[in-house]
């Protein structure tokens, strides 16, 4: 199934994102590169912000999220509570962020993982559907702050 997906780095990060983008694309994905375009140094909050405010908006149904080790951008989209931002490293956390946690975000650290790797995390990610049931309470949860433990 084709999905709506918007990709977004850091400097980092630029050839990683281009090598996905076209193998996002090739495989009947609607993608939308958030940049940057060059490695010229960047601040990733601010391509973070860009990628939860397109989850947000309803202009991508998915995201995914990269930076050097993939930590930085992954905080940056999980200001927004519209996005739930899981970072993974392979493919098992890939799957169970989608059937536990419902995320609609991944990030990938492109200095430490290859891309191999990261096309495995993103295609058990997009093959993987949400659970439900037992998770709908937690996850509800996610997108409201807690002022005090329960």
């Amino acid at each position: 199934m084709a999905e709506r997906i918007a990709i977004a780095s850091d400097h980092a990060a630029v050839a990683l994102k281009a090598s996905l983008t076209n193998w996002l694309r090739q495989h009947g994905h609607h993608v939308t590169d958030l940049g940057p375009h060059s490695h010229e140094s960047v601040d990733y909050p601010d391509y973070g912000y860009a990628l939860a405010h397109a989850i947000a908006a309803g202009d991508a149904d998915f995201g995914i999220a990269l930076c050097g080790s993939g930590i930085g951008i992954s905080i940056a989209v999980n200001r927004n509570p519209a996005a739930r931002c899981a970072l993974v490293n392979e493919p098992y956390s890939a799957k169970l962020a989608r059937h536990h946690n419902n995320a609609n975000v991944i990030a990938l650290g492109a200095r430490l993982i290859g891309e191999d790797m990261a096309k495995a995390c993103i295609h058990a990610f997009l093959e993987a559907t949400y659970e439900g049931g037992r998770h709908e309470k937690r996850v509800a949860k996610l997108s409201h702050f807690a002022k005090e433990p329960a």
